[in-house]
């Protein structure tokens, strides 16, 4: 039996595309809510609205520009390289992006009577990034929570598989195919398999060479 309603923090992306199709699976009904921060491909919020309309999902787009003024970096300004010096957090960490996505989804959610966010958050695959770690999630629910007096549950349902686990979830929902061909991960704006040269697309192609090398073994 299915649960009650969710809200998806969607991107358009492999990861949150996939996260996607799995709320369709768990829950009775689904939205999607995407986040306008002038982020450096307004191709993102386009895929995002594509996607959720041919999948029959009801989407809506939150401005975020404040976002953008408050931590420029190299998801929001063309002028700034995406690199990672050692010792860093990689030059495409937004402060305080999860915290704030979330926390707004998580109003959205209750003005629309869901208690359930998910999130495609990873802290097997990530780059180092604070907000992806499953304690802080953990955190954020609990406080979530005792801030609307509303409980919520957040969802990761990426937390623990690293990418060719991804490919394999989407795969397992029957939305292989859809994911690698309509989803847009590249950090230069590039839908499918994108650029391969950016550190997103790097991680994402070995992830499906990992998986489809997997899947073939058992084939055999």
């Amino acid at each position: 039996m299915k649960q009650e309603k969710a809200v998806v923090v969607f991107s358009g992306g492999q990861d949150s595309t996939t996260c996607l199709f799995w709320a369709l699976k768990q829950f009775r009904e689904v939205e999607a809510v995407t986040f306008d921060y002038n982020q450096r491909h307004r191709l993102e919020i386009e895929v995002a609205a594509s996607i959720a309309n041919e999948l029959g999902v009801p989407h809506t787009v939150l401005d975020m520009s404040l976002l953008n003024q408050l931590a420029p970096n190299a998801l929001t300004r063309s002028d700034i390289a995406i690199e990672q010096k050692e010792g860093e957090l990689p030059s495409t960490f937004v402060d305080g992006r999860n915290l704030l996505f979330l926390s707004f989804a998580a109003v959205l959610a209750k003005q629309k009577g869901a208690r359930h966010l998910v999130t495609g958050v990873c802290e097997t695959d990530f780059s180092g990034y604070p907000d992806c770690r499953d304690i802080f999630i953990k955190s954020l629910n609990v406080t979530l929570n005792l801030a609307m007096d509303y409980q919520f549950v957040i969802h990761t349902p990426l937390m623990w598989l690293n990418k060719a686990e991804t490919w394999e979830l989407a795969d397992e929902l029957g939305a292989l195919d859809f994911v690698r061909s309509k989803t847009l991960t590249c950090y230069n704006g590039i839908i499918a398999d994108g650029c391969g040269e950016c550190p997103a697309c790097k991680l994402r192609k070995r992830g499906l060479e990992q998986y489809l090398e997997k899947k073939e073994g058992v084939k055999n």
